[in-house]
């Protein structure tokens, strides 16, 4: 008891002498050899649907040759180039309607300045 007392005023770490209970399960010593090792379970894939896609769908779109999907994607990514174009358009044209209102609004403010 007086060497484990002197020990840690010295701050020996326990796990180091080698006649302590620590370091003798740090080592393993002392424990029957002959214990079988836990078998551990292989892990399987397991295919199920994600939130907005069935399984079959999912199958369906991988099965699919590599062609048709190109396809598809390159025709979503065309309507929706469209869509932002027709978008952007709409927008520029209503941008030339609040133009040219304000422009005859200065031309009156103007006109007004100019009869006084």
């Amino acid at each position: 008891a007086v060497v484990s007392t002197q020990s840690t005023g010295m701050k020996k770490n326990p796990r180091k002498i080698s006649w302590t209970v620590l370091y003798r399960r740090k080592m393993k010593k002392g424990t029957e050899q002959d214990v079988t090792k836990k078998r551990s379970r292989k892990t399987t894939k397991f295919q199920r649907s994600i939130q907005g896609a069935t399984l079959e769908n999912i199958l369906a779109k991988r099965n699919q040759k590599p062609e048709v999907r190109k396809a598809q994607r390159e025709q979503v990514i065309r309507s929706l180039k469209e869509k932002n174009k027709a978008k952007k358009e709409a927008k520029a044209s209503l941008k030339k309607k609040t133009d040219t209102k304000a422009v005859k609004a200065t031309h009156k403010k103007i006109n007004k300045g100019n009869t006084k």
